[in-house]
């Protein structure tokens, strides 16, 4: 059912449509669904670069919300929450025995790596940002800031070149300069560029058939970001999540990655208000909504990029957003995530 922009489809959340009654000039308007209501108050939002709202519940989509002209077939540069598409890779690669573990020092995984400041690295410190670099895409004047990795002309040579600031394990500092290399990883153990390896592992596998990921100088595929999708694909993927790595009936990645990506690794509050901890790649928070602690894991990007995984709630809100940055634009998605979750009842679904 399409109302003003938004589908809703009734599964037990008060989405039920009346008997029809007798045509009258003063039969009211139907009172929206709560649901339609959460996402209808963002229609009229000061900025004006919110993009798209997918919820999906028990399988299906109940609601989803287009604004500002966006359409449903538009693809959407979700920035930073590529990485977490990558740690899925990771996880595919794993399970089929390109990569022994995340316990493996990157100079066995990329032998360019050796004898740089990443060589004595594991695949988990890179995982959880530990790798222990001078890098912080916060700090422009940083030596792996993300913008310098960017705009080199030979990328690789880049981020090996990065020195040290702590050793591996240490120290948890936000980073793209090791995803591009958890990227490098993938592609060198599948054989293949890493957005070739996604078109076939992942995305075949979930019926995504329109989707870009942006290449670098050297033409690598960039591993810490700028992958663009549908509003309906980027919530499929946190579907897959949900479902313990399972996609109608077939097996994707394995469940003990999707349990070992989501686990809370490393307290990062002190360092991100929207996050209690990471995983690999994958950010975690529990919320309290009245008398109820609710946790969340999710993919991050620039300007408020979300993919949000609520199993209690056996849901997916995934958002797309142009409020590239802009502060504004992951408090907005936090605050859509709640709405949503103020408006729909809890199932108790089983947690990841």
């Amino acid at each position: 059912m399409i109302r003003g922009g938004l589908l809703v489809v009734g599964f037990g959340l008060g989405c039920h449509r009346a008997a029809p009654a007798p045509a009258s000039s003063q039969q009211p308007a139907p009172e929206p669904a709560p649901i339609e209501r959460a996402l209808a108050a963002w229609d009229h939002d000061e900025h004006r670069d919110l993009r798209a709202v997918v919820v999906r519940r028990g399988g299906q989509i109940i609601a989803e919300r287009y604004f500002d002209g966006e359409r449903a077939d538009e693809l959407h540069d979700v920035r930073s929450a590529g990485k977490s598409i990558t740690s899925l890779l990771v996880g595919i690669a794993i399970d089929r025995g390109a990569i022994a573990g995340t316990g493996v020092r990157l100079s066995a995984l990329l032998p360019a790596a050796a004898g740089t400041a990443l060589g004595e690295a594991s695949l988990d410190d890179l995982l959880t940002m530990r790798a222990g670099l001078a890098a912080d895409d916060q700090d422009e004047a940083s030596p792996g800031n993300e913008d310098r990795l960017d705009a080199a002309a030979d990328p690789v040579a880049f981020a090996l070149a990065v020195p040290a600031r702590w050793r591996p394990g240490e120290h948890y500092l936000y980073n793209s300069v090791t995803a591009y290399l958890v990227g490098l990883v993938v592609e060198r153990a599948a054989g293949q560029p890493l957005d070739e390896f996604a078109a076939q592992a992942l995305f075949a596998p979930l019926g995504i058939a329109r989707w870009r990921w942006q290449r670098d100088a050297a033409g690598h595929t960039k591993g810490q970001g700028n992958l663009s999708l549908t509003a309906r694909d980027f919530a499929q993927l946190g579907e897959l999540v949900l479902r313990g790595g399972s996609s109608g009936g077939r097996r994707v990645v394995s469940e003990r990655w999707i349990r070992e990506s989501l686990e809370r690794r490393v307290r990062i509050a002190d360092a991100d208000p929207y996050a209690d901890a990471y995983g690999y790649f994958w950010y975690a928070r529990t919320h309290r909504l009245g008398d109820r602690d609710i946790a969340v894991s999710f993919a991050s990007g620039n300007g408020g990029n979300k993919i949000y995984v609520v199993p209690s709630y056996d849901l997916v809100v995934a958002i797309t957003s142009s409020a590239y940055g802009r502060g504004y634009g992951q408090r907005r998605s936090q605050a859509i995530l709640l709405a949503v979750l103020a408006a729909l009842t809890p199932t108790d679904h089983a947690p990841l």
